[in-house]
């Protein structure tokens, strides 16, 4: 009879079993982990990945790593390399149609002829000019155009002597990201710069890991006067602003980039030092050490086999967070003159370079400006990163 009503009712009133019900144990299901296991090492990544703006940092750096390392390849001038009829050539050009023909006109005055699709011809010589009318005749193709300069935006005359307006902006070809003052391209010369930039990082995090690790622990380890005196060496040379250290150094050697890093490598691992100093005086009291002491371990083994890796998260945390900072250095150096020479190139000399044309052209300012920007956000976002996937006590 139960079974004649079952079938009589609908799907939805069909009674299941009772969701409360206990489950069969067996000895296998007692035995099973219904939790994932991770090592530190997998459970720092997922907590890594699982922030957007640590991913995103981490896709920047590699994005500029491959623009710095593996563009030159693909590049089509060198960073030197100069063509002074194409100088601060825009990375857009206003072209204007004429004579069936499409013209630049730069900030100097000077007609820059270029196809359709956006690359370089040349420049267009000048026959002779009319300073009362503001104007100049050019030679083009055997015969004359003119070139009207008496209001802006400067602008060619067509055949009737009437001035065209009508103007079509087209990509530079030539020179993608525009050139500057000396018609050097702008998209090699900031792949160069990148290049300079990341060097100074890699210097910057060798020397924090090499001498600010090194003395920092073994400072904190020994403790007492060679503690006392260590620290005070550290104050002191952190007392002497860098630029002095820059400076003092050019004395000896050529302004360039080795004088960069040397000052970069004689002071800038202070920090770091300070803090693997604190973190070696808080896990040296812990009861692993105690026990690799009393096992008769020597002082290397139990620094750099107990201590040091213990106290890793906060080195990598700091290192990140140093190695933008000694990136925004070096631009700094570079852009008071105490950088690299000519012709290399680097983000704080382009910058510098750009200052006598930033009204006419500011995108020699603002690209170099831009990847600064970029390694200085992607660095922070990996050490923030880094900094919450590391630190236990917001493991979720």
């Amino acid at each position: 009879m139960n079974e004649m009503m079952r079938q009589s009712l609908p799907d939805y009133q069909i009674q299941t079993p009772d969701p409360w019900a206990a489950l069969p144990v067996n000895a296998e299901s007692r035995e099973k982990l219904w939790s994932k296991s991770r090592t530190f090492v997998g459970d720092v990544w997922f907590r890594f990945r699982s922030k957007f703006t640590s991913i995103f940092g981490f896709i920047l750096i590699v994005l500029v790593l491959l623009f710095a390392l593996v563009g030159p390849y693909f590049a089509t001038f060198t960073y030197s390399e100069q063509n002074l009829d194409f100088v601060n050539t825009p990375p857009v050009f206003r072209a204007i149609n004429c004579s069936g023909g499409y013209f630049y006109i730069t900030d100097k005055l000077k007609v820059l002829e270029i196809d359709a699709q956006g690359h370089l011809v040349g420049k267009v010589e000048s026959i002779a000019e009319d300073y009362e009318k503001k104007q100049v005749t050019l030679s083009y193709q055997g015969g004359e155009i003119i070139m009207d300069y008496s209001q802006s935006p400067y602008t060619m005359l067509d055949e009737n002597g009437e001035r065209i307006e009508e103007a079509k902006h087209i990509w530079n070809r030539t020179y993608l990201l525009g050139s500057d003052n000396l018609g050097r391209d702008m998209l090699a010369r900031l792949m160069f710069g990148a290049r300079v930039s990341l060097l100074v990082a890699v210097v910057a995090a060798l020397t924090n890991l090499v001498i600010g690790v090194l003395f920092g622990s073994i400072s904190a380890y020994c403790g007492g006067m060679v503690d006392a005196v260590m620290m005070r060496i550290v104050d002191v040379i952190n007392t002497v602003p860098l630029t002095l250290y820059v400076i003092l150094i050019m004395v000896v050697l050529d302004a360039g980039l080795l004088s960069i890093i040397l000052a970069l490598g004689t002071v800038y691992w202070v920090n770091m030092a300070r803090v693997v100093r604190g973190e070696i005086l808080s896990l040296k009291e812990r009861d692993f050490v105690l026990a690799s002491r009393t096992l008769g371990s020597s002082t290397a083994t139990i620094l750099f086999r107990h201590l040091i890796p213990n106290a890793m998260g906060p080195i990598l945390v700091t290192l990140t967070m140093l190695i933008p900072s000694a990136i925004f250095m070096e631009a700094f150096l570079s852009f008071i003159g105490l950088g690299l020479t000519a012709p290399l190139a680097s983000l704080g000399t382009m910058c510098n370079d750009a200052l006598a044309t930033l009204r006419t052209s500011p995108y020699q300012l603002f690209e170099p400006a831009l990847l600064i920007c970029i390694l200085m956000f992607g660095f922070n976002f990996v050490g923030d990163g880094l900094r919450d996937a590391l630190d236990p006590k917001l493991k979720k």
